[in-house]
């Protein structure tokens, strides 16, 4: 059996961090001495102190790392993929994010989002109204679009499901966002019975100027960079209600510049 200085030079871990994952459940020791609490480990435990190492210089939360060390290795290294794509994506809206801060900052705009306008009927909503930041707007949105899904919509834009944003929704702020799915009047109570959670109200007949986000114009930047474009349209006049983000149309299976969502303010 190793002690625990063996073991850590053999894993390159440190001391300090296996006694943190014995806490944790992650690399429990093979044996505890009962008088002097000294850890012992078997060389058996290396390979998977050694995976822990390799996912921590990763990034990855120990939380997921411990579920990982206990799947087959086929179901790991999926999981694996699956973690850095996260990743990945997660890197690349950031970088979008740097390069319009820069784009600010220099007084360069390559934005050229075309503001355009529409009128929408007065129609029936089923909305549900939750306190989001922005690593849980996505989930909640896909929530309820897949809870709704097959229900009776309206034609076109008009039934499209769309996000309400009463608040600012951040990193650091919770809106809160409300989601609305258009439905027929017809329907409504008996899809308010359906779904009692659920509250049906009326939204009014309206103009609205709205920004089409192709699917790699989405996240953060995307975003800002259109809002920026409705309030320069907007000039001195006042939207009349709280921004709004409609969706009609998947991200997952749209190309790259296919129109999947729009940016609005109703005028």
């Amino acid at each position: 059996m190793l002690t625990i200085g063996a073991f850590a030079k053999e894993s390159r871990l440190s001391p300090k961090a296996l006694r943190l994952y014995d806490e944790l459940g992650l690399i429990v020791p093979a044996r505890v001495d009962p008088f002097n609490g000294y850890r012992m480990y078997e060389p058996e435990q290396l390979e998977r102190a050694r995976l822990v190492g390799l996912l921590r210089r990763l990034g990855m939360p120990l939380a997921r790392i411990r579920v990982i060390c206990d799947l087959p290795q086929t179901r790991a290294a999926a999981e694996i993929s699956a973690y850095w794509a996260e990743v990945a994506a997660k890197h690349a809206q950031r970088a979008d994010l740097v390069a319009f801060l820069v784009e600010q900052l220099t007084g360069k705009d390559r934005s050229m989002f075309e503001v355009h306008q529409r009128d929408l009927p007065d129609r029936v909503l089923l909305t549900a109204t939750r306190h989001v930041t922005a690593d849980q707007v996505g989930a909640f949105t896909m929530e309820l679009i897949n809870r709704l899904a097959g229900m009776p919509a309206l034609d076109g834009i008009q039934g499209a499901p769309f996000l309400l944003f009463h608040g600012e929704v951040s990193a650091d702020s919770d809106g809160p966002a409300e989601f609305c799915r258009p439905v027929p009047d017809e329907v409504a109570d008996a899809l308010h019975e359906r779904f009692p959670d659920l509250t049906v109200r009326t939204d009014p007949a309206h103009k609205e100027a709205y920004v089409r986000l192709t699917t790699e114009q989405l996240g953060a930047a995307g975003a800002l960079r259109a809002m920026q474009a409705l309030g320069e349209w907007a000039g001195e006049r006042e939207f009349t209600g709280p921004p709004r983000q409609l969706f009609y149309a998947d991200p997952r299976t749209a190309g790259k510049d296919e129109p999947v969502s729009d940016l609005a303010g109703p005028f």
